[in-house]
């Protein structure tokens, strides 16, 4: 079999850089055994703020032109519904906060996404008597269905299996993998870069991160709600609340400490019933400095890179597939804060 690209990993790398292959009449397959499962148990969240420092997201405005554009091409593609315009409200712990919120909304960066309206609470059933600030232009991607849908159009194109390293052999003009012989082959499998002979000298820590998702029918939420935790709504009453961050433990499991914490913050925001109906845990792919790892081997100028997407996956996949993308196909330049050479 030939094809122009040979990609391992489908998580939301995989996928976006598949979207632009596909859009571009690039032949590809793709590896994957799903063993991080960073994509699927992500809160699927886009928001152009930090809120724990009320600082912007690095090319907010770039990242979130093309997440308006690329999810609504896949959800096009799929024929499903994938991202909702849910907003995102900030609750206030003291006033001291409330003032450093409406001092950000002045800065650079920042004026078009922080709301300079303060938002009285009206829920009984959350613990917010200084009311919240409501952060614009953010959403959620349903990230489990978009995955499932990715690998259910991949048909033939997708292998569920473990990427043995040892038998990819590279030429100058191409890869060999198998019966696979391609003209470049693209790793985005996340964790399992530490297993990469050819890129596990990148300084990928990786975090661990427990969600729980609840049934609260009595909370009736609208919103994403950040205090300690988020508290996404799903619909059905249904919530996810996430993240715990974890450096040492590199395990999928999910844990009895991960539950509790995750529960205690919780109850510091909320005070209605709820049900735990799911206990999910992931690694994610992070970097010491919060960039991606994108660009090219390197000795071997068809074996590239596109990792490191971090908490901020979801917003930051289609910004960091397209400047790859560019870079094979059109041999531009990486921004010096994404391409790998940093850390040569």
């Amino acid at each position: 079999m030939k094809v122009d690209y040979l990609i391992v990993g489908s998580g939301l790398a995989g996928i976006n850089l598949c979207h632009l292959l596909k859009q571009h009449n690039k032949a590809f397959v793709v590896f994957d055994n799903n063993s991080q499962q960073s994509s699927t148990v992500a809160g699927g969240l886009y928001n152009p703020v930090v809120l724990k420092r009320f600082t912007p997201v690095w090319k907010s405005d770039e990242q979130l032109q093309l997440v308006k554009q690329v999810y609504a091409e896949l959800e096009h593609s799929f024929q499903v519904k994938l991202d909702y315009k849910v907003p995102v409200k900030r609750l206030f712990h003291s006033v001291e906060e409330q003032n450093d919120w409406f001092s950000a909304s002045d800065k650079r960066g920042l004026s078009a996404y922080l709301s300079t309206k303060l938002i009285s609470n009206s829920n009984s059933y959350i613990k917010a008597p200084l009311g919240f600030g409501e952060v614009l232009e953010t959403g959620r991607i349903d990230t489990s269905l978009l995955l499932q849908c990715f690998i259910e159009s991949l048909g033939e194109q997708y292998f569920n299996s473990t990427f043995n390293y040892n038998e990819l052999n590279i030429e100058t003009h191409f890869v060999q993998y198998q019966n696979i012989t391609a003209k470049h082959v693209v790793f985005t499998e996340g964790f399992g870069l530490k297993q990469n002979p050819y890129f596990n000298y990148l300084p990928l820590k990786g975090t661990k991160g427990e969600l729980l998702t609840i049934h609260a029918p009595l909370l009736k939420l609208d919103f994403v709600l950040k205090s300690s935790v988020f508290l996404i709504p799903l619909g059905d009453d249904l919530y996810r609340v996430g993240a715990t961050y974890e450096w040492v433990d590199k395990t999928n499991t999910p844990t009895e400490n991960g539950k509790q914490e995750l529960l205690d913050k919780l109850k510091t925001v909320v005070n209605c019933s709820f049900e735990i109906v799911a206990h999910d845990a992931g690694i994610r792919p992070t970097v010491i400095d919060r960039r991606p790892l994108v660009g090219t081997h390197p000795d071997y100028k068809n074996v590239h890179i596109l990792n490191g997407l971090g908490t901020r996956g979801v917003m930051i996949a289609p910004y960091a597939a397209k400047a790859l993308f560019m870079h094979i196909e059109r041999n531009t330049s990486l921004e010096a804060e994404l391409d790998i050479k940093r850390f040569a």
